[in-house]
């Protein structure tokens, strides 16, 4: 736990193994862009087109109601913070650098070049359906962390699926393509936590990677700090109220 940013006391210097090499970052860019924004109530074949064409232009889209809660959304992040906020020892028993477990907190990523660290702590869920199982393996602090994700995660997942569907019936596909192994695995659930920087010119939070999953499902929070790839550029990425970040991955890609 001693490796973990948000059990040290407030960073006043960014300490040297944080700092990248002005070529590891990606260049600095003025471009503030919001993602098409997709909304899921209109019709399907309105809905279809939109997803095609943010799927084929960026990879990236944000989409609005989408069916999960505002209520299950705002406890989520509120009940994540709590987490973070934890005395030391109500975590430690959850802290490892093995990344074959499953449930775990840690510092950095398993993408550390060796010489330098990434400014980000991180609570990893794997969550498989039914969920009662693998829930029982979540942190049961705060007492009300494991009703909270259940919900959240559920919902998320549900509207994880529409997309699909609606993506294969934009391709021509059968609409339950996806449905059964592909997409039958584990959920897993990264609460990314950033405690204050002193210094985030100089570092990273992430490095610049490509999501190897179907769909990545991010609810941006109120640190600001997301970038996309498009046409040799970064653009940074400007959240929407109540709206979710659709991430096409890898899997995804080749499929």
């Amino acid at each position: 736990m001693e490796k973990m940013l948000h059990s040290a006391p407030i960073h006043t210097n960014l300490p040297d193994r944080f700092v990248f090499p002005a070529d590891k970052r990606p260049p600095a860019t003025a471009a503030v862009v919001s993602l098409p924004i997709i909304d899921l109530s209109l019709s399907r074949d309105e809905v279809r087109r939109a997803i095609l064409d943010a799927g084929k232009e960026i990879g990236f889209f944000q989409v609005i109601n989408h069916g999960v809660s505002e209520q299950a959304m705002q406890d989520m992040e509120a009940v994540c913070q709590e987490f973070f906020q934890l005395p030391v020892a109500e975590k430690a028993g959850l802290y490892s650098e093995d990344t074959q477990k499953v449930t775990r907190i840690y510092s950095s990523t398993m993408f550390d070049t060796g010489s330098e660290k990434y400014w980000r702590d991180c609570l990893r869920l794997a969550c498989s359906f039914p969920v009662d199982d693998s829930a029982m393996a979540w942190p049961d602090k705060p007492q009300r962390l494991r009703e909270v994700v259940e919900k959240f995660t559920v919902q998320t997942r549900g509207m994880g699926m529409e997309i699909l569907e609606l993506l294969c019936e934009g391709l021509g596909l059968r609409h339950d393509y996806f449905v059964g192994d592909i997409s039958g695995g584990e959920v897993v659930l990264h609460v990314n936590h950033y405690p204050p920087c002193p210094d985030p010119s100089a570092t990273l939070g992430l490095p610049p990677h490509c999501d190897r999953n179907l769909l990545t499902l991010l609810l941006p929070s109120m640190v600001p700090g997301l970038e996309v790839a498009y046409k040799g550029d970064w653009i940074k990425v400007k959240p929407v109220p109540n709206a979710f970040v659709v991430n096409f991955g890898c899997q995804l890609e080749v499929l």
